[in-house]
């Protein structure tokens, strides 16, 4: 038997390249085999296949939440709204399973070991914080996956269920900070500055974001019994030693000058131009037109939320600049929903933009949320606020952006402290900490994820099991709706490696039984 597994391939750093980064090519006589690779040389490849990797199956991730959705009637766009799948042979939605097993794979593991023996240690520790962001994003997308062993010659891999997982990551976050404590053999400012296309070098922010990841992590546990005794402090701990503001943000930049080195949900890239991921759903609309606390508009046209004109687009797919009346799609609304504007090159899907991967608003959420369970009212009001008002300097980075390319100019107008104070003294914005409730948080969350943060929105929906209380502008579904009868809670692992050559193992899973996609996985459970 062929061994083909995609976890079984063993390839350089310089294979998997992207276009965005040719000119490393440059240093090796053959390209595809060089013979030695120094770790800076893997790491800006690395990194944008965490763009791309996430972006692709994000896509489908939106379907679920109902973040983005389609116009097309091909059956493999839409059977996704209905928290299905679309079987065979297709590999829709295992973009993630690749991009840990094998574009980071073996490179990311080259990475770690050039760098140690280097004494290159930032970049060790720049490479298990990655690792711990792969594995964590994994798990929480699939539930059990290929833990240990990935890289060994053979064909069939054993999983490991959340619990294992998520130990394993705090381990490489502590891996992390243990060697951004180590003293490098060399001053490696210049050529991380050169290579590192997330922070340039800056090492507080790496270590901000390895605070974030341990948060994000604790705060899987929350629907355990122990949680509050033995997690919530944790969660707490890691959101106020993570990002400060939104000057820390965790993203991938692009320059965007062509389209080998634009934003992945960039209109080059084209990952968003397909008709079937690229409509703005209904929550998103519904949230920024008084549906967080109140009742939202039909057919609105203007907003208390000033977060609506630089968010989203008005009119028609036809006639976007004529019509002034904001629109959006419903999930297996494919024939109505062509009349709504496609998202591209509007917000933070321009060739020119940063695509984030984690966000001070995000952290900010979870730590109201937590803080809101534990009881303390007054920290998760403090959190919350602060997550809505980060968000408005996010939404600001995205306005007022030149795309070189081509020569236009998108929101020109960045949101004012004017309508920023309006807003926050609203109905929309809990006034006082006694009336904050999980909704108001979750409402506010949606909003700051949207567009590019859909797996921590998923997890969310999963872990309070879609509760339209919680969730009040997420379009219920009837059982008749759904194509299994309920909602999805897990995507299946890639077909091509995994229902090839490892379906042994995917048998004792319950992963080639139909129902496997709505069988919710280990951190929605309340107890062990």
């Amino acid at each position: 038997m062929k061994k083909n597994n995609i976890i079984t391939y063993v390839i350089a750093a310089v294979s998997l390249l992207t276009v965005g980064c040719k000119k490393i090519l440059d240093i090796n006589f053959s390209p595809s085999f060089p013979q030695e690779v120094s770790a800076e040389l893997y790491l800006s490849p690395i990194q944008y296949q965490i763009a791309n990797g996430y972006g692709q199956d994000q896509r489908i991730i939106n379907k679920f939440t109902q973040a983005m959705l389609g116009t097309s009637t091909d059956r493999a766009s839409y059977i996704w709204e209905q928290h299905s799948y679309p079987g065979g042979v297709s590999d829709v939605g295992g973009v993630m399973w690749r991009m840990v097993y094998f574009n980071h794979g073996k490179n990311l593991e080259n990475l770690l070991a050039d760098s140690k023996v280097s004494k290159k240690y930032e970049f060790t520790a720049i490479g298990y914080a990655i690792k711990a962001f792969d594995y964590q994003l994994l798990t929480d997308y699939h539930g059990p996956i290929v833990l240990d062993g990935a890289y060994e010659d053979r064909l069939q891999f054993e999983y490991k269920d959340q619990p294992d997982v998520y130990k394993r990551v705090q381990v490489w976050c502590d891996s992390a900070l243990y060697f951004l404590g180590q003293k490098s053999m060399a001053d490696n400012t210049g050529i991380l500055s050169k290579y590192d296309f997330m922070y340039g070098g800056n090492m507080e922010r790496w270590r901000k974001f390895i605070y974030g990841i341990k948060a994000l992590n604790y705060a899987r546990y929350i629907n355990k019994p122990d949680f509050l005794t033995n997690y919530a402090d944790s969660v707490m701990k890691y959101t106020s030693l993570s990002f400060a503001s939104e000057a820390d943000n965790a993203t991938v930049k692009f320059t965007g000058s062509s389209s080998e080195n634009s934003n992945v949900y960039g209109q080059d890239q084209a990952l968003l131009n397909s008709t079937y991921y690229n409509r703005a759903g209904a929550p998103i609309l519904r949230y920024l037109t008084g549906g967080v606390r109140g009742e939202y508009e039909e057919e609105a046209k203007t907003s208390s939320d000033p977060r609506l004109s630089r968010m989203l687009k008005f009119g028609t797919s036809a006639t976007a600049s004529t019509d002034s009346i904001y629109r959006a799609a419903l999930p297996d609304g494919r024939s109505a929903n062509s009349t709504v504007p496609a998202v591209g090159n509007f917000y933070m899907f321009k060739n020119t933009t940063d695509f984030p991967i984690m966000t001070y608003s995000q952290l900010q959420f979870i730590r109201a949320e937590v803080a809101l369970k534990k009881g303390d009212l007054p920290v998760a009001h403090e959190a919350y606020l602060n997550g809505i008002r980060g968000h408005m300097t996010f939404v600001n980075k995205y306005t007022a952006v030149k795309d070189e390319n081509q020569g236009t100019i998108f929101n020109p107008l960045e949101i004012t402290a004017a309508e920023i104070n309006s807003y926050m003294d609203s109905t929309e914005v809990a006034q006082t900490a006694a009336e904050l409730t999980l909704a108001d948080i979750m409402g506010q969350k949606y909003i700051a994820l949207w567009g590019w943060g859909g797996y921590d929105i998923w997890s969310d929906l999963r872990k309070y099991r879609y509760d339209p209380a919680i969730f009040r502008q997420f379009v219920t579904r009837s059982g008749a709706e759904l194509a299994q009868g309920s909602y999805c809670y897990r995507v299946r692992p890639r077909f091509n490696s995994e229902y090839m050559w490892n379906a042994e193992e995917l048998e004792k899973w319950g992963g080639l039984e139909a129902n496997y996609v709505i069988t919710p996985t280990w951190f929605v459970l309340d107890n062990y």
